[in-house]
């Protein structure tokens, strides 16, 4: 029965007791001990029961229960305390405060797909989405001026069970949206606030919620509305749900829905970062208003959005960029090609990075990178990859100067370190230590941890996560309608006692999910052999539905489980969450992570790990190349690269193996008189001190604004003053340019040394330059000087910028410089001109070179 009217139904709370309302709408309690216990003391039931849910509680809970608690006087200065807790956060002045000097008003939008925030938001599937919430945490707490954009999914990603076979199945619960921590915005007059995007043949409207993630808004678009039609209400449905034309929708909705939906809220954002080419759509859009509404050429405008459009890839291999054919692009999008004066092959160019292959897929990222001027990975090794991967983009520049930088992953520490982890921190390093960079001071009292409070807390985390685990699998077992026998023996897995191994993330194959199984006797050894000196793994990951490798390792792990009888030693716990994530990081001893090198991108799980003290055991790629391998866990291998996989996964399974045996069991029960693992406990503490100041989103958004949001918000500022003059001028330049700069000659080159020098030997370099209808000022003239390697090519090459001379009779530029060579072996030296104004984000921006032959 449809209603003829519908009420959106609030708490009713006692006065005394409308702080709750406001601390429940705002996710700061997320990472507020004093909060999340003020809930978690209300009802302690309910918090468990409403995945931690303030809001759902305040709306289910007993009115006899609200009114006791106002006659509770510590409840209510607890409350109290926490109410101001918030209002000083909200009012404190911020690192942005103190260190971004410029008075015009700026905006920073971060669009994402997915934001994994808190556990009663269930609109993330992993790593990428958690990131981006740390993101907007750490935003908040550096008083960033940064709004996020992104979809409000009614189903989210999909709820996790296993069925009698072990295989993954799906369920897609319904999110309520207004008994989650949401506003509905609405316009003046009390109306939603809605935006409207369109369609092939029609308009999709959609209406706009925020949730409030300490001062930053995150504002989420929701198409399941009247009048959409039902294809269009599920177009904010499910989280990578759906075929190839759902996905093009998806990412419609989120850059031009998300464009035209920051215009609605008001907001003159000055800087668009692109977390992955999911949103890369918003190019487009920002174009067509620049033309449309404020007159722009295409070429201005497009210099207008490059210049503030930031862009972070994610993804280390081909395979994991989003593609569209060229017609489904055309179909979709073909009327901004109209809007540009561009021809459709023109328009399909923005997405390829071979503009040549006229029947070539249209690329989201390179889509992104051709429309952003600064782009980066997200790991040091993840940089190198990108740059390896899309080096085709900047066609003759040196595959180490490819304009994709790197700014290395964190995570939010408040977010991931355990509550009584967190408290003995803030009792030794002082309550700084969340943000603390890796210079200060603070990091120095961690031999100040006493080692048996350090030990103690840890076990009683070893022992929250053993007792969760079991109560988890016993409702996953009841679920499924599990014997009574099967149920009391999942009452008894795991021993609180015990080394335990935690392996949690994405179940994609490259991961190598099983590889600790490779060799049955040597695990069985291992779990079974010495009763003093046991080991158990705790295992925890979801599969893309669609993935079915993924699936069969997750079914072959539980296969494995029961036919070697390893119930009580090997867990695999369903339904991988944010909470699962954060018991496991601070319950496990060692976490384990075993990809193929190089193929992950960042693997953010481990930092959390670290942050609580855990070693890690881990193949050297993503973040752990970067970490201190050595003092803080173990290496699997050197970094080696293999053609086989078989092969590599032999070697690399008896290499994990050697160091459980020889390394880290040892270790862990190497004992003193007080029962205490020393050495195990000095890893712990090196893991905390070396790694927490540095993979830490507090670090990563800092570099984020100064390297990215900073420049970016600037450039747009100077290009758009004086009604775009700055902007026109580039644009033009960069025609001009474009149009003469194959007409560059480089006549001559004459070295003053022959090929036999000294180091640290002065060699003086002349050239001679037809610079055509170009100018000095137009260009830069570099020498790139660097040692050979084995095919003849300089590597590692370095530029050294000559100095303009004046014209010779012939008019010729003429230009000089001296190199110096202060390493002996065969060395190289060639010469290079580049573009040079000073609106360039950077010489490559323009991705034009010219090098000597």
């Amino acid at each position: 029965m449809q209603p003829i009217r519908t009420f959106n139904v609030s708490p009713s709370l006692p006065q005394r007791l409308e702080p709750l309302r406001k601390l429940a709408y705002n996710l700061h309690w997320d990472w507020n001990v004093e909060t999340k216990d003020l809930f978690r003391r209300l009802d302690p039931d309910l918090w468990e029961s409403s995945r931690h849910n303030p809001v759902l509680m305040l709306g289910t809970i007993s009115q006899a229960r609200l009114l006791e608690v106002v006659e509770d006087e510590g409840f209510l200065a607890q409350m109290d305390r926490s109410a101001r807790q918030l209002e000083d956060y909200l009012q404190e002045r911020t690192w942005y405060q103190k260190h971004r000097t410029q008075k015009q008003k700026e905006y920073y939008a971060y669009f994402s797909a997915e934001f994994g925030l808190v556990d009663c938001l269930p609109i993330y599937s992993g790593g990428l989405g958690v990131l981006a919430g740390d993101h907007l945490k750490s935003a908040s707490d550096l008083g960033l001026p940064l709004v996020g954009v992104g979809l409000l999914y009614q189903q989210g990603y999909f709820a996790q069970y296993l069925n009698a076979d072990g295989w993954q199945q799906e369920r897609y619960p319904i999110n309520d949206f207004y008994n989650m921590p949401l506003h509905l915005e609405r316009n003046p007059d009390g109306s939603e606030l809605r935006i409207a995007v369109d369609y092939p043949g029609r308009i999709v409207y959609a209406r706009v919620w925020r949730v409030q993630v300490g001062s930053v808004p995150l504002y989420m678009m929701d198409t399941n509305i009247e009048p959409n039609n039902a294809y269009d209400q599920d177009i904010t449905d499910q989280l990578y749900g759906g075929d190839i034309d759902m996905r093009i929708h998806q990412e419609i909705m989120l850059g031009i829905g998300g464009v035209r939906m920051l215009k609605a809220l008001g907001y003159n954002v000055t800087a668009y970062h692109m977390n992955e080419g999911h949103a890369a759509f918003s190019a487009l859009e920002r174009i067509r208003i620049l033309i449309q509404e404020e007159k722009l050429s295409y070429t201005e405008a497009r210099q207008v959005v490059a210049s503030s459009n930031i862009f972070t890839t994610h993804t280390p291999v081909p395979a994991g960029i989003d593609l569209f054919s060229p017609d489904k692009v055309l179909h979709y999008l073909g009327r901004y090609a109209e809007i540009f004066g561009l021809n459709k092959d023109q328009f399909l160019s923005l997405g390829r990075e071979n503009t040549g292959d006229l029947s070539g897929p249209f690329s989201m990222a390179v889509l992104a990178l051709k429309t952003a001027t600064f782009s980066n990975g997200v790991a040091q090794l993840h940089g190198v990859v990108s740059r390896q991967m899309f080096k085709g983009l900047w066609q003759n520049v040196p595959v180490e100067e490819v304009p994709i930088t790197a700014i290395t992953n964190g995570v939010h520490a408040r977010s991931c370190v355990s509550k009584s982890t967190q408290e003995l921190y803030d009792r030794y390093l002082g309550p700084s230590w969340s943000s603390a960079a890796t210079d200060n001071p603070l990091w120095e009292r961690m031999d100040a941890i006493p080692d048996e409070e350090l030990w103690r807390n840890h076990e009683r985390c070893r022992l929250d996560m053993v007792l969760y685990v079991r109560e988890r699998l016993v409702k996953h077992l009841r679920d499924r309608g599990a014997s009574a026998s099967e149920i009391a023996s999942a009452q008894e897995v795991l021993d609180p006692n015990v080394l335990t191994i935690g392996f949690a993330r994405r179940f994609a194959t490259y991961k190598r999910a099983t590889l600790w199984m490779r060799d049955v006797e040597r695990i069985r050894r291992l779990l079974l052999a010495n009763k003093d000196r046991k080991l158990q793994f705790v295992i925890s990951g979801k599969a893309h539905p669609k993935d079915i490798p993924g699936k069969e390792l997750i079914r072959d792990i539980n296969h494995f489980i029961e036919e070697q009888g390893l119930e009580k030693q090997i867990v695999f716990v369903p339904n991988y969450d944010i909470h699962i994530a954060r018991l496991m990081v601070a319950g496990c001893d060692v976490w384990l992570n075993n990809p193929r090198r190089p193929r992950e991108a960042s693997g953010t799980s481990g930092m959390k790990a670290a942050m609580n003290g855990l070693p890690n055991l881990s193949v050297l790629d993503g973040w752990w190349d970067e970490a201190d391998y050595v003092r803080t866990g173990w290496a699997i291998g050197h970094g080696e690269m293999y053609d086989d996989p078989d092969y590599q996964d032999e070697i690399e399974a008896n290499a994990l193996y050697d160091i459980l045996e020889k390394e880290v069991v040892p270790l862990f029960y190497d004992r003193d008189v007080d029962g205490l693992p020393r050495r195990w406990i000095d890893k712990m503490k090196d893991a905390i001190q070396l790694n927490c100041p540095f993979f830490n989103t507090a670090r990563m958004v800092r570099e984020y604004a100064e390297r990215a949001y900073f420049p970016a918000s600037d450039r747009y500022h100077t290009l758009t003053v004086d009604n775009y003059a700055p902007a026109k001028e580039l644009a033009h330049w960069k025609e001009n340019l474009t149009a003469h700069w194959y007409d560059i000659k480089i006549k001559d080159v004459n070295v003053s040394s022959d090929a036999d020098i000294k180091v640290n030997q002065t060699v003086n370099v002349k050239a001679k330059i037809d610079l055509a209808t170009l100018t000095n000022d137009d260009v830069q003239v570099e020498l790139y000087q660097g040692a050979i390697d084995a095919n003849g090519d300089i590597i590692n090459g370095v530029p050294v910028v000559m100095d303009y001379q004046g014209e010779d009779k012939d008019a010729l530029s003429i230009y000089t410089a001296d190199v110096v060579y202060n390493t002996s072996g065969l060395q190289g030296l060639s010469l290079r001109v580049v573009p040079k104004h000073k609106h360039l984000s950077s010489p490559y921006e323009p991705r034009l070179i010219v090098w000597a032959q």
